[in-house]
This record gives C-alpha cells, sequence and structure tokens, in this order.
C-alpha cells in the first residue's frame, strides 16, 4: 500500500526539529520514515550571495530538489535510501551516513515542503507550525550562537535580511492551505498528541486491512 505522506513545515526557530523529534520517539522505524529537506542543501559553492556578499541558504534554491524529490519518490515506491548527513558547513563535525526505510507513513519536513511544486502534491497531510515572531528569532539565536557556533551579528544580519523575507514569500503563504496549524507559542505537546493519536490510528486501521 502506498505510504501515508505527512508534509511539515514552518518558520525557522518555530520548532520543527523539537517537534519532529519528538514525533520520531513515539513510533517505531517500522511505522514512521521521517526525510528532512535539511540533509539536501547544495554545497556551499553552489549558495547564492546577497548584495553584500554573504552567503543565502534560506532560499528554495538553497537546495538540491531534485535528489529531494527523487529520494521521496523512491521511498513511495518502497525502496531504502542513504544519503550523506548535512552538518551546516561545521568542519568540526563528521557526517553521517543516513539511512530510510520505506514505513507506512512517511514525513517530510522542511522549510520548503509546502512550497516544492513536485512535493506539495504528494501530501496526504499538511501540517504549519506557527510560533510569533519574537520568539522565533530567540530560538534561532540560540541555536545558531550556541549550538553552531555562529557570532551574534551573523545570526541577526542573516534573520533580518534571509531568514524573514524568505518565510514571508515562501513559507507563511502556504498556512493558509495546511489541514493542521500547531501553535508553538509555549509549547507543542497538545498539537504533537493529536497528530500522534491520528497516524496511531492510522497505523491501526492499515493493519486491518492487510
Amino acid at each position: 500500500m502506498k505510504p501515508f505522506v505527512i508534509g511539515i513545515s514552518g518558520g525557522s526557530g518555530s520548532g520543527k526539529t523539537s517537534f519532529i523529534r519528538q514525533l520520531r520517539e513515539r513510533f517505531s522505524v517500522e511505522e514512521l520514515c521521517i526525510v528532512s529537506q535539511d540533509d539536501y542543501y547544495l554545497p556551499r559553492d553552489q549558495q547564492h550571495k546577497d548584495q553584500n556578499n554573504e552567503y543565502n541558504f534560506d532560499l528554495p534554491k538553497s537546495f538540491d530538489k531534485k535528489k529531494f524529490r527523487t529520494d521521496v519518490e523512491r521511498l513511495l515506491a518502497g525502496e531504502t535510501i542513504t544519503i550523506e548527513e548535512y552538518t551546516f558547513n561545521n568542519p568540526d563535525a563528521k557526517p553521517r551516513i543516513l539511512t530510510f526505510v520505506p514505513a507506512p507513513v512517511l514525513v517530510i519536513e522542511g522549510l520548503f515542503v509546502l512550497h516544492f511544486k513536485k512535493i506539495a502534491p504528494l501530501l496526504d497531510l499538511k501540517v504549519f507550525i506557527n510560533a510569533k515572531e519574537n520568539l522565533k528569532i530567540i530560538r534561532r539565536i540560540m541555536r545558531d550562537q550556541v549550538e553552531r557556533g555562529y557570532p551574534l551579528d551573523d545570526v541577526l544580519y542573516k534573520y533580518q535580511h534571509h531568514v524573514l523575507p524568505s518565510y514571508e514569500r515562501y513559507i507563511q503563504p502556504y498556512k493558509d492551505e495546511a489541514d493542521i496549524i500547531i501553535n508553538n507559542n509555549k509549547d507543542f505537546q497538545s498539537g504533537l498528541d493529536v497528530l500522534s493519536g491520528f497516524l496511531k490510528s492510522k497505523l491501526q486501521d492499515r493493519v486491518f486491512r492487510d
């Protein structure tokens, strides 16, 4: 049977990564497969530069859309895929080899999964993680400065000139098309419970049909 495909999107700092991590913990790899758009960034030398000669990693063209789509289609066809983890230009991080095994539920997550014209039609359910702008920038600072070691000035520049314009143009417009909007201003536990319960029901129905 064709997997049930979920697309999860939202702005940078909305909490997608934490949401996905906790969703992953509630299901086995035999039940659920998660593919992240973040692992399909193009190499640094292929990234677009802005008017100040700064790399902009927050554009749809920052990703290898063709390979992303091809790998999703392969998973839908029942194939196992392997890719190298993207380490966000961190020279100290050793990339892992990631293996994705087909499962009854396929989650595709990332900034532009609702925007990509050849990915969006594959989705059976569209989920949008939402958060207030001031919270998103605080989370972005915590992630990029603390976890990835980026200078604060660099984080703020990219948020103002890259992240926010991209959100307004390529991400926010698809919020109204989402089947489920999960607000993450305080936490997302209620939304996570609802989505998890829905997926468990889907998996149970599948077992009965099989």
